[in-house]
Parts: structure tokens; C-alpha cells; sequence
């Protein structure tokens, strides 16, 4: 009969040390559900139903009541353009499950080039996107209280403090605030267009009434160009596509399964509301006016000037206001993967508690209201740069696709290749007339502003290559060696904090030396001073030289930095620290009582030489 079994080191560990805490379900917590997705990421999707369709109207007006025949068929070409994305991003979501969409797409199978003009393109469009939104739903608003007018610009920054501050309290808390307002205004829309199809005429009218019609009055041709602009008029409903993909990382686990789902919830509502709000324009013969958008006259139309009108009203100015937040979930995720590659400050890799990308989010705020402020707040002088961004980015994900297809050449890679092979043709084309017509509009700046956001991602990428060739990264280093080191320590009187910084520099380094200013021409008091300190240092006796540093300008900072020069040139140690003794109240508002001396010798240091500056802070 064998012996009791002896229990393992490993075994032994385990029962005596307490396993650490999982703290993977506290981060699942902070992640999205599906149907949270579709809260805090689809808003700007869902907000474009407000200027979609009447995009198109627009555009067809110039050809008269015949051109707005064709709304319907433009509709329809931009809903299977709309299909082709959905599908495509859903295969994007299952390739890239770290999210990034069209960037990490290109820069898989385009060439590192190609993906920071992704990358670029889409930096544009969620800023912008951010300041669309709000300054489209302050603008819905003030026109519904026109004394709001003159504060629209305090209005702007107003909502985009709230959302910010939502969004840094996580994604899922965003989700969670921004769920009803989009079940709002997603049931309305639907309610518009089921009881509008029930009615055989306008319930009201009196939304169009007294408002001059922006209908062409003798045109009757419909060309080419006319439709294409129309289709990439309307194309501006198709923003916010490519901001699931991006966020992948964001969804709760099966993140792949749930980010699909989201994908296709999105594109179904999208689909189905902008080809029923179609339908309807045509159903109930509706001309675009003058003060009076068109999803106003087809609420007016499909269930009277009562409740139901301003509920819808109502819910498209929140819904327009809040559809900031889909860059908040998008663009920090795209930040961080950029920053991960080398391209951004490492900063915007970091991830708060909550799983927050903070300076993301406040990155994305602060630029977001300089364009508001520059503005004025005036949503006309965006719109034109609005859109473009994003179909470069649809267009380059659509080729990296096709490319992705036939290196895997998995099953039925042909069909998946030409159906991705037909959203590149369809958005390319999109880019090219969205981009030709609005140039002259501010399209300009975004043609600007792509190669040099680009180069500077480049730059950041050299600067990062630079430091980790000094840094010796990827390689293994020389056998660590003992080094023969001098600490200098600054002083100007004796106190505990001179007594503690003197005691850490000795514990610190071989040697040290303890330095002070003197002023060649001093007046009474710089001398009364200066004899003080040199006779209480040798009263003292603190076993360390106390050198006095002469200069004749009353100078501070450069002094000790030309001593330590001297000492470098010297070649005596291999090491050279300066520690710099200083108090730290510790209330803030106390801080500024200080006189800053650790402060000038800090920069003058850092400046003007090589030496490894520390600064030592006895809280007070």
C-alpha cells in the first residue's frame, strides 16, 4: 500500500497564495451589448434618416417635379450600396476582430501608405462628424426658439461637454444614457412611415404652409451628372457604416458575434427607414420648401400637426445632438491602434478604468469645439467638408477586401470578392463626384488636410524609430557595470529639506557635491546671505563641500548648468546627477506661493546639458 502523496511546490503555492482577482468580468461590465452598440454607435447612422433623404430632394428639385420621380430609384441604389457595406463590414468585423476597420484592412493588405491615409480620412470625418451633429441639433433647436440664436456657439460646447463626460464615464455608460433617446426617435420615424403608407392623402399640411417652394419651376430633364449627385448627395446617410468595425475591442465577448449582429440591425433600420421616407416624398407629392425640412413635412403629412409632429421634432434634435457619440466610440479605439503602431503619441494607447481611451475622447472634444468656435457654430459652413472622408475610407476598405479575398481564397472567395469588388467601384465613384462638387464649397481643406494629417503620422513614426535605435529596443544589452557617478545638489540655505536631499545623494552616487550661487557684485543682502550660509555650513559639517558657483548677472539656473558642463568635460565620472531639493505643499492652492527656484534650475538643466536632473519633493 503506497505512502501518502507529497503535495507539489507548485501545488504548495497555490493553497498558501490567494489567487488574484479576475478582473476580466469587471471589464466585460464596461463593454456593450448588442443592442448597446446600437446606442452608442449608430447615432450618427441613425441622425443621417434627418438630412438623407432630403439631400436627394434637393438635388432633383433643380429638374422639377419630374426629377423628384426619381427619388425613390436614387434611394433604392444608395440602400444596395448600403447592403454592399454592411456585408462588407460584417466580413471586416470577423478579420479584424481588433477593430480598426478600413485602417487595419489596408494596412494588411495595402501597404502601410495607403492605411494611414485610412487612418487619416477617418480622424477627418469623426471630427467633423462630432461637430455636424451638434451643430445641426443646436441649429434644429434654435429654430425652434429663435431667442437661443446669438448663444448657438455656448449652446454647441454646451452638448459636447455633456456627451464628453458621458463618454468618460465609459462606452457601456454611454450606451446606457443614449438608449432611449434612439429607441424615440427610431419608433417615430417607423410610425411616420407605417401610418403614412395607410393614408390615402396628407393628414396636415400646415408645416409647408406660407413657406416658398424650392422647386425648379420649368426644368424637366434628368441627367446623368444630376442623379449622380443626387445618389452622393444622399450618400451623407451612409456615415457612421464603418464606426462598429472600428470598435470592435468595445463589445462584450463574443465581441466578432455581437459587432456582426449590430452591423446588420443597423443596416436593416437604416435600409428600411430611408427607402420608406422615399416612398412616402413620392406618395404624397412633397416639394422641398424653404424653412421646413422634409422629414418635418412627412411627419406633418403622416400624422397631423399635433403630438406626434413635434415628438418627432423633438427627438431629431436630441438624436442630432447625441450622434456625436459615435466618434467617441470609434475614433478613441482608432487612436489607440494607431498609437499602438507608432503613428500617435503612446499616450492615446492608454486605457483608463472603465476600459475609457481618456485622452482620446478629450483629443477628440477639444478639436471638435475649435471647429465649432471657428464656425461660429454655424452647421452650413460644415456640412460641405462633411461625408468625404469617410467614402475614402469606405473605398480603400473595399479594395484591401478584395485583395484579402483572393490571398485566402477560402470558399466562395469569388463571390465575396466581387461583391467587395463592386463597393469599391460604387464608393470610389461616390468620392469622386461628393469631392468635385463640394471642392469649391471647402471639399479643398479635406484634400488639404489628408496628406498632411498622413505625413504627420509618418513623422511621429521616425521620431518613435529614432528613440528606439538610442534605446537600444529589440536588442540585448551589454552586461550591466558598475559606474563611477557625482551627484550635485543645488542649496541655498539649510534646512531638513537640504538634510534629506543630502542624505539621498550620498545613498545615490559615489560622490557629491553641494552647490550655490553667489553673486559677484552682490548689494548687503546677497552678502549678509551668502556669509550665513558658508558659516553654517562649516558649523554644520555635513561631510559634503559645499562649492560656491560665482556669476555676475543674478542668474540661477544657467550657472549650475555651466558647472555641470564643466564637470562633464572633465570626464572624471561616467554619471552625473543633479538633485534638486524641493517642498510640495499639499494643498494646490498653495503651490503658488512658491518662488519656483527647482523649477528655473529644472529647465536650465534640461536645456543646456546632459546630466540625469531628479527632483526630490518633501510633502509639507
Amino acid at each position: 500500500m503506497s505512502g501518502p502523496v507529497e503535495p507539489s511546490p507548485v501545488r504548495l503555492r497555490e493553497l498558501a497564495e490567494p489567487e488574484p482577482p479576475d478582473t476580466r468580468q469587471a471589464d466585460e461590465r464596461h463593454k456593450l451589448t448588442a443592442l448597446g452598440g446600437l446606442a452608442a454607435l449608430s447615432l450618427d447612422a441613425m441622425a443621417s434618416v434627418a438630412y438623407g433623404p432630403e439631400s436627394i430632394v434637393l438635388v432633383l428639385a433643380a429638374a422639377g417635379g419630374y426629377g423628384l420621380g426619381f427619388t425613390l430609384p436614387v434611394t433604392v441604389a444608395i440602400a444596395v450600396l448600403l447592403a454592399v457595406l454592411v456585408a462588407s463590414y460584417r466580413q471586416v468585423i470577423a478579420a479584424f476582430p481588433d477593430g480598426g476597420g478600413s485602417y487595419a484592412v489596408a494596412k494588411a493588405h495595402l501597404g502601410r501608405r495607403t492605411a494611414l491615409t485610412a487612418a487619416a480620412s477617418l480622424v477627418i470625418d469623426y471630427v467633423l462628424n462630432v461637430a455636424v451633429s451638434v451643430t445641426a441639433g443646436v441649429a434644429a433647436l434654435t429654430s425652434a426658439f429663435p431667442g437661443l440664436y446669438g448663444d448657438r456657439v455656448w449652446l454647441c460646447l454646451g452638448v459636447l461637454a455633456l456627451v464628453t463626460a458621458v463618454n468618460l464615464r465609459g462606452i457601456a455608460e454611454s450606451a446606457r444614457w443614449f438608449m432611449a433617446p434612439t429607441a424615440v426617435f427610431v419608433l417615430s420615424i417607423l410610425a411616420i412611415i407605417v401610418v403614412g403608407l395607410l393614408r390615402d392623402a396628407p393628414a396636415s399640411t400646415a408645416a409647408a404652409a406660407g413657406h416658398t417652394s424650392a422647386l425648379a419651376g420649368n426644368a424637366t430633364t434628368v441627367g446623368a451628372l444630376l442623379l449622380l449627385k443626387a445618389f452622393a448627395a444622399g450618400c451623407s446617410a451612409l456615415t457612421g457604416v464603418e464606426a462598429i468595425a472600428n470598435a470592435v475591442p468595445s463589445f462584450r465577448t463574443p465581441a466578432v458575434r455581437r459587432a456582426q449582429h449590430t452591423e446588420v440591425a443597423l443596416g436593416g433600420l437604416l435600409g428600411v427607414m430611408l427607402i420608406g421616407l422615399a416612398v412616402l416624398i413620392g406618395r404624397f407629392h412633397l416639394q422641398p420648401v424653404e424653412g421646413v425640412t422634409v422629414l418635418a413635412q412627412l411627419a406633418d403629412a403622416s400624422l397631423g400637426h399635433g403630438f406626434g409632429f413635434y415628438l418627432v421634432q423633438f427627438a431629431t434634435v436630441v438624436l442630432l445632438a447625441l450622434a456625436a457619440n459615435t466618434s467617441f466610440g470609434g475614433l478613441p479605439v482608432l487612436m489607440h491602434l494607431l498609437a499602438r503602431d507608432n503613428h500617435l503619441p503612446h499616450v492615446f494607447a492608454l486605457r483608463a478604468d472603465r476600459q475609457v481611451h481618456r485622452h482620446g475622447v478629450l483629443f477628440l472634444a477639444m478639436v471638435s469645439a475649435a471647429l465649432m468656435v471657428a464656425s461660429g457654430g454655424d452647421v452650413n459652413s460644415l456640412v460641405p467638408l462633411f461625408a468625404i472622408g469617410v467614402f475614402v475610407g469606405f473605398t480603400i476598405c473595399q479594395v484591401g477586401m478584395v485583395r484579402h479575398w483572393r490571398q485566402q481564397r477560402g470558399p466562395g472567395w469569388r463571390g465575396k470578392a466581387a461583391l467587395n469588388g463592386l463597393g469599391a467601384v460604387l464608393t470610389g465613384i461616390a468620392t469622386l463626384v461628393v469631392t468635385g462638387t463640394k471642392f469649391t464649397e471647402g471639399a479643398w481643406g479635406i484634400c488639404l488636410a489628408l496628406p498632411l494629417l498622413v505625413l504627420l503620422f509618418e513623422a511621429i513614426h521616425r521620431a518613435y524609430a529614432r528613440i528606439g535605435r538610442r534605446l537600444d529596443l529589440g536588442r540585448v544589452p551589454a552586461p550591466v557595470t558598475r559606474q563611477r557617478s557625482l551627484v550635485v545638489v543645488p542649496v541655498h540655505a539649510i534646512t531638513r529639506l537640504t538634510r534629506d536631499a543630502l542624505s539621498a545623494a550620498v545613498s545615490l552616487g559615489d560622490e557629491v557635491q553641494a552647490v550655490t550661487v553667489v553673486h559677484t557684485h552682490p548689494d548687503a543682502e546677497d552678502r549678509q546671505a551668502a556669509e550665513a550660509l558658508r558659516r553654517d555650513w562649516e558649523l554644520w559639517r555635513p561631510g559634503v563641500s559645499l562649492i560656491e558657483i560665482p556669476d555676475g548677472h543674478r542668474r540661477l539656473g544657467r550657472p549650475i548648468a555651466d558647472h555641470v558642463n564643466a564637470l562633464a568635460v572633465e570626464r572624471a565620472y561616467d554619471r552625473i546627477t543633479v538633485l534638486i531639493p524641493e517642498a510640495e505643499p499639499a494643498r494646490l492652492w498653495l503651490r503658488a506661493l512658491q518662488n519656483q527656484r527647482g523649477a528655473v534650475i529644472d529647465r536650465a538643466l534640461r536645456r543646456h546639458t546632459d546630466a540625469v536632473v531628479c527632483r526630490l519633493r518633501l510633502r509639507m
